[in-house]
Order: structure tokens, then sequence, then C-alpha cells
């Protein structure tokens, strides 16, 4: 009987003189990087397709006529491979390619925003000729080109390599940008013909016509993740246009850091000098965001330096009614007395916002649950349902069921609620991934097909904003691809208010078996959730109804007990103050903006005894308060996000000032109460979050609310949808013009037999009206868009609809053709 040989899935071959083992189809130049040989490169990238654009890494492969690119050469048994180090061969190759390269490279290594972090520069001087052969006069073109507002293009140092096209092509599906031309005269363009507002169809001739006026580029490259291609540029092409010619790289100290701006949680880098931070780039984060980021996520830190940055405490001069700056001590005492006044009174609401990190969400939950003696605590800084409140407990906190990894390997993703490019973008990325290399369905319950979900190769089923709930529990596509094994179902934040919707989801992912995951927008909601920021819960998801639960929390926090009684949503503290039954709150970075009702809140906080805000800038809460205490921002302070997979995302401070964290803040004014809650750095909150310990209490049951009936809409109303777009008017995008830019133009949505029966066409003025105002935008006519539903951005220039036109998701609106009522032009919140 003869040995039965097994099939494998690797092969040997020797580089340099070292035998090595690969797996079929690995990339030669990526075996000679893990054992330690560095082959020189420039289109090459690990995260992108091969392409043999540049032919800097030629190798000397044994029985090959001529060199061959290592990044496009694939491994095979038996193969010897020579890099530069042992062939002269390869190494005179090299040397050939560089020369070409530099033919018509720019001498301008000293004023390039490039210089000291060059791969050009570095590889020019360890693998190029020591002199060059060409001697004639360099080709020449206008620089620089602003291919967007925050993307600027230098031409001339540009060496094809096409990590730019393929990054936008490839994975974020943006194909504003490309090679143009032919033979000698190909260089990088974007499109110059005409483009739709939305930017998601291109009609017209592309080409580089319109480089030597910068007027005429009038489809920009319109990507929510441009600023990748400035960072994977090899050389000086592409450079930002907010770091250009601010500092040298030499100059800057790098520290690592976590986004800020969503629940994604990415590494990042920021780059400071002299106590400034002067860019921002994607960290090496393979589990999370890999190697990118968002433009929001790289550009939107200017609002630390705001002209309106609060650094000095302040208190209401009780003569003048005025804010007044103060010191320390005094501010704490005003603040210490005010809140003892309150609480003995009637009680204090603590109001916290989504942009904390879990150790300021926890002291924040301790300081209400301890110093002020109230469950009376929310972090939920937007529209809100007692449905969610329910749903959060039993069903998202304490729970981390699905990761990144897990969307590579699921047959089926269903999206409820949830915007992915728009409300965390990565995670788009992600899925994009997922969907382009290994097939990934996606399925999206929505009004009509956004831009996104086509880049994702995604399935519309057509949805009613509001009967999203009815939609997901009777669709059998819904059902039939959440049952397969491994199946996702993602429900953003949006769901909290419509009626029956998250009931939906949780039962649907009970019956079938599906991963459930809640995507909120912010970046501290799900680490404040999970602190204990919410009515019904402690830390942990502990649920304040359960006597052991608050027992064991009491006893790790050296009480005899903790309050029992239900507490109130940021709904129903605010109707509590605004009726006076509440005396004071507390709020940290809330924006009335961002609330369902603005105009209410404002008058609730008009109307509210004592107002304590923690507040990094002026804001509308500020203005109100009786004591204004600053804070520090991410980049000035030591903490944890936790993304919303329920991964720790911990950061150190970039830049050491002496502004204090909420924390350390709420932590003096216990002092001043006589408490003691020991939350004044982070490693003693830790410490105490680890004591705790985790969850072993009983859940309660998921909410079960039914879903609601629609009626329909009249000749003159429509049901609105709405959501956040990226970049928008938040407050933590304040102060950087390159960036707001290229935000996605405003516009009303409507589909094709809306329009009609409006009578309007694209580029019409379209109003959207109720009886407290009104919004007027240009049309946007959507193919396959449902009939009687109109889209506005949440809080965009010229659509804050909340503020605008008191309305939300699912609620119904007069829709009109014509300009009466324009809009109002607001500012938003901490979008």
């Amino acid at each position: 009987m003869t040995d039965v040989v097994k099939p494998t899935d690797t092969v040997k071959l020797t580089i340099d003189g070292i035998e090595v083992e690969a797996e079929k189809g690995e990339l030669v130049i990526r075996v000679a990087e893990r054992i330690g040989i560095a082959i020189p490169r420039f289109c090459d990238h690990p995260l992108l397709a091969p392409a043999g654009a540049c032919r800097q890494c030629l190798v000397d492969i044994e029985g090959q006529r001529k060199p061959s690119a290592s990044c496009t050469q694939t491994v095979a048994d038996g193969m010897v491979v020579r890099t530069q180090l042992t062939s002269q061969v390869a190494r005179k190759a090299q040397e050939g390619i560089m020369e070409f390269l530099l033919i018509n490279h720019p001498l301008d290594c000293p004023m390039c925003d490039k210089g000291g972090e060059c791969p050009l520069q570095n590889q020019a001087l360890s693998n190029g000729r020591s002199e060059s052969r060409f001697h004639e006069h360099k080709r020449e073109y206008p620089k620089p080109i602003p291919i967007s507002s925050q993307v600027l293009l230098d031409r001339e140092r540009c060496v094809l390599c096409q990590r730019c096209t393929r990054f936008s092509d490839e994975i974020a599906g943006d194909r504003f940008i490309d090679l143009m031309e032919r033979s000698a005269n190909e260089q990088i363009g974007v499109f110059t013909g005409r483009i739709d507002v939305d930017a998601s169809e291109v009609i017209g001739e592309t080409g580089m016509e319109g480089a030597k006026d910068a007027d005429k580029l009038d489809a920009p490259f319109n990507s929510y993740f441009s600023g990748n291609t400035i960072q994977i540029c090899p050389v000086g092409a592409l450079t930002g246009a907010q770091y250009r010619f601010r500092a040298r790289p030499f100059d800057l100290v790098s520290s690592p850091n976590v986004c800020e701006h969503c629940s994604a949680g990415c590494a990042q880098r920021s780059d400071h000098r002299r106590g400034k931070v002067m860019r921002r780039l994607a960290g090496d984060d393979p589990a999370v965001n890999e190697e990118w980021n968002c433009d929001k996520g790289r550009w939107a830190f200017q609002y630390a330096t705001a002209f309106d940055r609060i650094t000095e405490p302040m208190v209401r001069d009780r003569r003048s009614g005025e804010l007044r700056k103060a010191s320390w001590p005094e501010a704490l005492s005003v603040a210490a007395e005010g809140l003892r006044k309150a609480r003995d009174e009637g009680g204090v609401g603590v109001l916290a916002g989504g942009r904390l990190t879990v150790e300021d969400a926890y002291t924040y939950n301790k300081f209400a649950r301890t110093v002020l003696g109230t469950n009376d605590i929310d972090f939920r800084a937007r529209p809100l349902s007692t449905e969610e409140t329910e749903f959060l407990g039993s069903t998202v906190a304490g729970r981390f069921p699905v990761t990144y990894s897990d969307i590579e390997a699921a047959p089926a993703v269903v999206l409820v609620g949830l915007e992915p490019e728009e409300e965390c973008p990565i995670l788009f990325l992600r899925l994009r991934k997922a969907a382009v290399n290994k097939g990934l369905r996606v399925i999206s319950l929505a009004p009509f097909a956004t831009r996104g979900l086509s880049k994702l190769n995604g399935v519309l089923l057509p949805t009613v904003p509001g009967g999203e709930a009815t939609a997901l529990t009777e669709a059998a596509v819904v059902r039939a691809a959440l049952s397969a094994p491994g199946a996702i179902l993602f429900v953003g934040e949006r769901l909290a208010t419509v009626h029956g919707g998250l009931s939906a989801a949780a039962r649907m992912a009970a019956e079938t078996g599906a991963k459930l995951a809640w995507v909120p927008r912010r970046a501290g909601d799900r680490g404040a959730l999970d602190a204990g920021c919410l009515p019904t819960l402690l830390p942990g998801g502990r649920p304040v109804a359960d006597a052991a639960a608050r027992a064991e929390v009491a006893k790790s926090w050296g009480l005899d007990d903790l309050p029992a009684a239900p507490g109130r949503d940021t709904n129903a503290i605010l109707a509590a103050a605004h009726s006076g039954d509440l005396k004071g709150l507390v709020v940290g970075g809330v924006d009335p903006h961002d609330l369902g009702d603005p105009q209410f809140a404002e008058e609730a906080l008009d109307n509210v005894g004592f107002l304590v805000s923690l507040e990094l800038r002026l804001s509308a809460v500020a203005r109100r308060a009786d004591v204004v205490l600053p804070v520090a921002p991410a980049v000035e302070k030591s903490g944890s996000y936790l993304n919303w997979e329920g991964r720790v995302r911990a950061f150190d401070a970039v830049l050491r000032t002496s502004a204090m964290t909420d924390a350390r803040v709420l932590d003096s004014i216990a002092r001043e109460l006589g408490e003691q809650l020991g939350c004044q750095d982070v490693l003693g909150v830790l410490r105490q979050i680890a004591a705790i310990g985790e969850t072993r209490v009983a859940r309660s049951a998921a909410p079960s609310v039914a879903p609601a009936s629609l009626d329909e809409p009249g000749p003159t109303e429509a049901r609105l949808a709405t959501w956040h777009q990226l970049i928008d008017l938040g407050a933590l995008q304040d102060g950087d013009e390159h960036l707001s830019g290229t935000a996605r133009p405003p516009a009303a949505r409507i589909g094709k037999a809306t329009a009609a029966r409006l009578g309007v066409v694209d580029g019409d003025p379209l109003r959207v009206s109720t009886g407290d105002g009104a919004i007027t935008l240009p049309t946007l006519i959507v193919d396959g868009m449902m009939a009687g539903v109109v889209w506005l951005p949440t809080n965009s220039p010229g659509s804050t609809v909340r503020r605008t036109i008191g309305a939300d998701h699912g609620d119904a609106v007069r829709i009109t053709a014509g300009t009466t009522g324009g809009p109002i032009l607001a500012q938003g919140g901490h979008s």
C-alpha cells in the first residue's frame, strides 16, 4: 500500500540564501519582509491589491530572463530569489528605476511637506545612484491643484504609484480621482464634467482640462476618506491644506491617541509642536481601523483651540446677572453650595452627554448616586424613548456579541436605523471590505438606497420612516438572511424613536439566532451605558431595581445602600426642570440643538433653579449656567472609550496642560460637599471599576412594544426621514473651513412620484414645514425612493431639523414647491 500524499498549502523557497516556508499565493515581497529583508517599493501597500506600477521592488529570480516585481510575483516551491542585497542584477535594476523616477521629480525636498519622512528621499539614498545622468530641464505644472478643499495635488512630484487611486477605488469606493492622459503626459486627475449634488452620479468627460483653473474643477475629490490618500502617498504629491507648510516632520512629537468623534474606536497618531496639535494621522490597528480613518477624525480637532474655549471657571454675579471669571476655589464652593441647596429642596438631575470617556462617565454616575442621592442621570443627548431605555438595559449593556472580525465571517448583515458611512465610517469600510472581497450580503431597511449602500453592493428594502418595526418583523427576506449562521443585525440610535423598532430587533435576533449590535454615533455613548449613566442601570449593566445589584455596588463604594426609586431619563429630567420639580441640573457637554425639542430644553435650562455646566467651550448651556467649570478636551487628558464592539480604547494625554477632566472636577465638587469619590485620576477610577467586577445579576426582559400604525400622508404631506451627515454643523467640527468644504451639500430628497405630484425637478426649491417653522432646500430626485417620503439632513447648513421645524425621523411634515419660509441657519451640537 502506497502512502497517500496529502496536499499542502505551503511551499519552500530561498531568499538571499535563507530557506523559508510560505503559503501558496503569498507575494515574494511579503515573505521577504517576514524574514527581515527590506525591498524598496512605492506602489506596494499591504491593504491594496498588487499593482506593479512603480517597478522599484525588482528582484532577481533564478530561471527568469529579467528582474521581476516582487510585489506581484507569488511564491513557488523551490524558487530562488535574490534581492538587491545579494544580486548585482537586482541592485542595478532598482538603481535604474530610481533614476527614471527622478528624471522629472523636482528637487524641492527642503520645502516639501513630505521632506524628512519621504520614502522617495530615503530610497533614493539607499537604493539609487549617487549621481544622475540626466540634466535636462524638469517638467513643470501649475501648483498646487486643489482637488478638494482639503487635498492639494502637486503633479510634478507624482511617481504614478497609483496608491491614491487604488485606495479610492478598492477601499472607499469613491472613484473621483484616477490616472488621466497617456504616455509621458499620464498624471493623476479628477473629474471635470458635471456632477449631481450627492456626488453619486457623474456625467461628462474626465481629464485635467480644468487643471490650469481651479474654478473649473467642479467635481472635487468628494470622499469622506480622502485624507488617507495623503497619508499613503509615498512622495509629496498629495498634501493637506490644513497642514501644508506649517511644520517639518522632525520638529513634531508624535503621540498615539484614539479618535473622539464616533463609536468606531479608531487608533490615531497626533503630531504636535509647542503645545499645539499640527496634524492627526490614522493609527495602525488591524483589529479595528486597520490603517484608515475618516476625514472627520483626521481633520476635526481645531475645536480644542477655538476662540470661545473656556479656560477659567465662571460664576454668575448676583448683582449684574452676568457670568464673570472666578478662581477654582470660589467656583467649586459656589457650585457645591448651590447643588446642596437644590438637592435638599427638590433634587438635582444629571445630563452627562455622549462625549465622555469611560472614567468620566463612571464618575458622573457615582456623583449622581452618592453625592446627589438620585438616579436621575442620562447620557443620551438626543431623541430617545422608554423603549430604548429598556432595550439598552436588557440587550446591550454588558454584552459584546459582535466584533469587526465577525463582519468578515458573516454571510449577511441587516442595517436598521443606521447609515454606516455617515454615522460610523470605519464600520462602513469593514462592511465594504467584506462585501467586495467575500460577498457579504448587506440589506438595509431605509426609504432609499444611499450612496453608501450602493458602494456596499447592498439591497434596499424600501421602508417608510417610522415603519421599520413592521418591515423588520414581516419581511421574509430579512428573516431568511438573519437565520444564516453568523448573520448580524445592526441597529442605530435612530431606531430609539420608532415605536416598536428596538423591540422588533431584539425579538428578531432571538428568533433567528442572529447577532445583534447597537451602534451609537458618539464615541462616549457605549462607555457611558456600561458605566451606569442611565436612570435604570448601575455600572456593568446592573439593574437599579435589583436589590442584590444595588448592594453589590454600594458595598464597593463603602455605602449601606443606593437610591432604589427609578430615575428619570433625559426627557423627563428636562420636563421636571421646566416645571420646577427639579431644582438643579449638572450638565456635561450637552447641546440643546441635539435634543428632541431644543426650544423646550432651553426653556428648562432657563427655569431650573441652579445650573452647573462642565464644558469645553461657550455653549447654550454654559451661557445659562450659574457656574461654568472648564474641562479638558480629549487631546489634553488620559482615559478610554468603549467602542460599539465593547472594545476598550485607552489613550494617554497628547498635550500636558492644567485642564482638568470631568471626573476630577466632579471629585472636587464632592469634596466641597464632604464626600470622597476617589476619582481624581484615571488609575483610581479604573481600580474602582475593577473592584466592582463584572455583572452577575439577572437582567430585565427585553422590551415588547407593538409597532405603531402609520397614517397615509395627505396630498401635501410626507413622512420625514432624517439622519446626521458625517460632516455637518457639529460643534466638534468647528474651526476648520477645509473640512467643511467637502461636506455633502444639503438637499431635500424625494422620489419621482412625489416630485411629479409637486411639479418640481432637480434643483427646484422644496419647502418642508410644520407648525413650528419651515426649511427650504434644493430638490434632489432619487431613483427608487418611496413615494410620500422626504429626507433632510438633521444638522447641516440650512437644515437644522429639530430646532427649525421641531420634527424628527418618522414624523409627518408638509411639503410644497416654492421659496416661502426659507431655512434658518443655526449652529449644531456635539456631532
